[in-house]
């Protein structure tokens, strides 16, 4: 095994990090796993450690660890040692054996281990859109500083990697790039009437017509804030202003992104609506390696369609473009909002509508500062927390 990397999944119980696991699982010659980490499921943590044997489990919750390291001395599970704590997840992202960070915790919660990543200059696997939505600037400054290699794992990033051409980090229009064209579905509620938008319960908005994701990122799909923090990310990870990137919907999932050129060349990465594919892209680039992923069969799909965003359908797509516009927090405060947002309507606490409200009452209220380090960024974020939570108290209950 000596060949082999190693690798930490940060996130591991997520459907990224269980996809993850898929792939690396069809390769032992290659793959090692040296840490997984979850927030609060050990029962699912303890199932991966079973198969996969890591060095280290880390649980955020400290009740978890003691449940998940009581659950393995129960069935004498012994070269599995199980850490707790934010600074547990540092650690196992920067070891100096570790050859590769997948970074799929949801939320803000996995900004900090994502940098300490690419602070050791890792080979990171960015699924946690946070990092670049939240502190874009310093988190592209550490993979600079730090040599670390940045790849990217959503569907659509990581589409429009593979047709980028490999100078495009000169600049766009010097590498002959005129635009990029980032698409989403539109989620489950593209053709639902509007007015009865604010009827539908957390349980249809996370009925996602072609992925299976979490809760919260099925959510985003639904209001398509998940393709206004795309939007976001894509500024940073492909160097383009908000002018040069365009959303177009595209019901199907088959395209994940293109890329336009300036000689009338339009590049696309097609594909079955399966993770596996940019997980074993990122893994193994620059080679290519089996996913498990069965082939695109275009003559049974039939048909692609391709329509523009309504934004009066999707106002969260609208408030993510303002954010970019306005620029410094502005960015870590829109996704704060969010956050909270989606919270209180899974929970019932607010109706679907009302997500979109919370953000624009808590943009309204931003700073947009440039933030300078992350403590700027967390204090952003903590006061944009805080402002949602009294505006869906006092205003929305």
């Amino acid at each position: 095994m000596s060949d082999c990397q190693w690798i930490t999944v940060l996130g591991a119980t997520g459907s990224i990090g269980a996809s993850t696991l898929d792939v690396l699982a069809r390769h032992p010659d290659r793959y090692q796993v040296y840490a997984l980490t979850a927030n609060t499921r050990f029962d699912l943590l303890l199932p991966q450690i079973e198969r996969v044997s890591p060095r280290y489990a880390v649980m955020l919750n400290e009740q978890a660890a003691e449940q998940l390291s009581q659950a393995l001395k129960q069935r004498d599970i012994t070269n599995t040692e199980v850490l707790c704590g934010p600074a547990a997840l540092r650690q196992v992202a920067e070891a100096s054996q570790v050859d590769v960070v997948m970074a799929a915790i949801v939320g803000s919660a996995g900004l900090a281990p994502t940098m300490a990543a690419a602070e050791a200059g890792k080979k990171v696997l960015l699924a946690n859109k946070e990092s670049l939505v939240m502190a874009g600037h310093l988190f592209m400054q550490a993979v600079e500083k730090a040599g670390a290699t940045l790849l990217p794992i959503d569907s659509e990033h990581n589409a429009i990697f593979q047709c980028m051409p490999a100078n495009y980090g000169q600049g766009l229009a010097e590498a002959g790039v005129s635009k990029i064209l980032l698409t989403g579905s539109g989620g489950p509620f593209r053709t639902t009437p509007l007015n009865q938008l604010p009827l539908m319960s957390p349980d249809q908005a996370c009925a996602h017509p072609n992925w299976e994701m979490g809760r919260k990122i099925s959510v985003d799909s639904a209001t398509m804030m998940n393709k206004g923090l795309e939007y976001i990310e894509a500024c940073w990870l492909f160097n383009a202003s908000p002018e040069q990137i365009e959303i177009v919907v595209h019901p199907q999932s088959i395209i994940h992104s293109l890329v336009q050129y300036v000689d009338g060349s339009v590049l696309a990465q097609l594909g079955n609506p399966d993770m596996r594919t940019p997980i074993a892209h990122a893994l193994a680039w620059p080679e290519r390696i089996e996913a498990g992923v069965d082939a695109l069969d275009l003559v049974a799909l039939g048909r692609l369609d391709f329509e523009e965003p309504d934004y009066q359908r999707f106002p969260c797509l609208a408030l993510a473009e303002q954010a970019v516009k306005a620029g410094g927090v502005s960015m870590a405060v829109l996704n704060a909002a969010n956050e909270v947002a989606v919270a209180a309507f899974l929970a019932e606490k607010i109706c679907f509508t009302d997500i979109a409200l919370v953000i624009e009452q808590v943009l309204t209220q931003a700073d947009s500062v440039e933030p300078d380090s992350l403590l700027v960024v967390e204090q952003a974020d903590r006061s944009a927390r805080w402002l949602a939570e009294q505006y869906i108290t006092e205003t929305l209950n």
